[in-house]
């Protein structure tokens, strides 16, 4: 049967936006932040043991981490204060240590730490204006429309006409009813796959569409060098993360916003990836610190007396499904030139100014390349299917109540080891969801098996000596592509029959038409092609890199075995 996906705008689920809990959220702004504050000092001091020596250790390090940043990586983004603001704190650290006695120390280090965990608090929180969004959400839906009518209606009027619709270009998909009615009974975190800055304001078009009320991002700070997203991230309520900053005072402090924010009713997103598919995979590993907010958030809810369902939290898996990546180039450069160390990250890509980015969009809605948005089911905080009403079920069908797996000796009580097993749980239960949703394009199809052609007539190469082959050694007969395609269609297929992917519409066409329109889209932007026809016919690459990119969305299926 083939998948369906919207055709038309849900009307809102909440009748006032002044009911929105981002707006009481942004109500209460200033006395937020300081709760934030002060919950994360107190993490950290419980962290650190309540001893001096150790908590100067950390607020040593930090002020080294922090100065290094401002040296070696400052953004524009950045407060006009950064040298002043942690020369202060160096002065007074200096100032402590001479303190004879331990326990004025002691006080003095604390009293640094609550300046810090103020100033990131300050920082980080999100400012959501209920009007702003709503200009917002008109801007971007107006915009993008009248450049695809543009593209697809001619005659000098195009740009006004109302022919085609963003769901004629962004198609949605999966189960869209369900998180509607959730939305209405607990809080949705909502956890997509991460390929693009686009992505962000792809979300926030998507959560406007499905008429849910606003929800609170996890939007990465680099966005907000670039002012066309600034505004955009501003509006729709994005909280900063700073990817840079790995100090213990940071991370408390964004885990602790994260959790007080879902704890108090914000619909949440994240990118549970922590950053961008630098590799073109489907996350693998996620970044646990910010989904373990959500397990915290719903032990608290319980605590608080919270019942099963109005105290509940849903998580729900989303994958994004593009053609191309305009930023492919630099992200693959960088995830091959990776030794896997950490590292401080230095953003420099094809979304680093505001030209680049309506450049680009304006490319995007010209062409005639498709985005799908798959919506997974909901689950509860340990990775267990919900129905329509929010009630847990196990594979039996039997309901289960989430609450039991918080309690002890008949009480809902803390227990951080138990809560960081089931974190690790709902991790797993992610990553299997964006495979089961992940959504089949014809340009993965076609790459993922070039690539694999070509693997194979080298075998006795690793990945960088494949990257190096010279044109030659890259021609692949098209009757032997054609073939290879229909093979790993057939496995496709066989994979969506047992719910373990999904096919866009397009996949259900004859494999030359598959073929024929996979390597039109699949990297079109690129000035370097992924694929091309030579001019006897035959299929070659012009980048072998962008090529393992777009190859890599399949991966994950062991779908390469059929190439053994």
């Amino acid at each position: 049967m083939e998948e369906k996906y919207i055709k038309h705008r849900y009307e809102p689920i909440l009748p006032s936006k002044e009911e929105w809990p981002v707006v009481k959220l942004a109500r209460e702004r200033k006395e937020f932040v300081k709760k934030v504050a002060d919950l994360a000092e107190n993490r950290i001091l419980k962290q650190t043991g309540n001893n001096p020596e150790i908590l100067k250790e950390e607020l040593e390090t930090t002020l080294y981490r922090e100065k290094l940043r401002i040296k070696q990586n400052p953004w524009v983004v950045d407060p006009d204060d950064e040298g002043e603001f942690w020369g202060e704190v160096k002065s007074s650290l200096l100032h402590i240590s001479s303190e004879e006695k331990k326990t004025s120390r002691f006080e003095g280090y604390k009293a640094v730490l609550n300046k810090i965990t103020n100033r990131y608090a300050e920082e980080i929180a999100s400012n959501f204006k209920a009007t702003h969004y709503k200009f917002t959400r008109s801007v971007v839906t107006y915009g993008f429309s009248r450049l695809l009518n543009a593209a697809r209606v001619k005659g000098i009027k195009s740009i006004f006409s109302n022919q085609y619709t963003l769901q004629d270009k962004i198609q949605i998909t999966g189960e869209t009813d369900q998180i509607r009615d959730l939305a209405t009974k607990g809080t949705i975190v909502m956890v997509p796959t991460h390929f693009s800055n686009l992505d962000s304001i792809l979300i926030g078009w998507i959560i406007s569409v499905l008429g849910l009320p606003p929800f609170i991002y996890g939007a990465g700070l680099n966005l907000f060098n670039i002012s066309i997203f600034a505004y955009f991230m501003n509006a729709l309520g994005a909280y900063k993360v700073d990817r840079r900053k790995k100090n213990l005072m940071y991370l408390e402090t964004l885990k602790t916003y994260s959790k007080e924010a879902i704890q108090f009713g914000c619909h949440s997103l994240f990118f549970p990836g922590g950053t961008r598919s630098r590799s073109g995979t489907i996350e693998s590993r996620l970044k646990l610190g910010l989904l373990s907010t959500a397990i915290e958030a719903q032990r608290a809810n319980y605590q608080a007396g919270n019942n099963e369902i109005s105290g509940k939290i849903f998580i729900v898996p989303v994958t994004i499904n593009y053609h191309f990546v305009l930023e492919a180039p630099s992200l693959i450069r960088d995830h091959l030139s990776s030794t896997g160390q950490e590292r401080y990250y230095k953003e420099n890509d094809e979304f680093s100014t505001s030209y680049k980015i309506s450049k680009f969009l304006v490319k995007f809605f010209t062409k005639g390349s498709d985005i799908s948005v798959s919506i997974g089911k909901a689950m509860d905080v340990l990775g267990n299917y919900v129905d329509q009403d929010g009630r847990t079920i196990d594979k039996n069908g039997r309901q289960i109540h989430t609450r039991d797996y918080f309690m002890s000796d008949g009480v809902v009580t803390v227990d951080q080891q138990r809560e960081e097993e089931y974190t690790n749980m709902l991790g797993k239960r992610i990553v299997e969801e964006f495979h089961k949703i992940n959504r089949v394009f014809s340009s993965h199809l076609v790459s993922f098996t070039a690539f694999e052609m070509i693997k194979r007539k080298n075998q006795k190469l690793d990945l960088f000596e494949l990257l190096r082959l010279p044109e030659e050694d890259l021609i692949i007969s098209y009757e032997e592509f054609k073939q290879e395609c229909q093979n790993v269609l057939n496995a496709i297929f066989e994979l969506k029959s047992q719910n373990l992917i999904k096919t866009a519409p397009h996949m259900n066409r004859d494999i030359e038409e598959i073929i024929s329109h996979g390597m039109d889209n699949v990297g079109m932007y690129h000035a370097k092609r992924p694929l091309v026809k030579d001019s006897l016919g035959n299929i070659t690459t012009q980048d072998m890199s962008l090529l393992y990119f777009y190859h890599n969305r399949l991966t994950g299926y062991g779908l390469e075995k059929l190439f053994k």
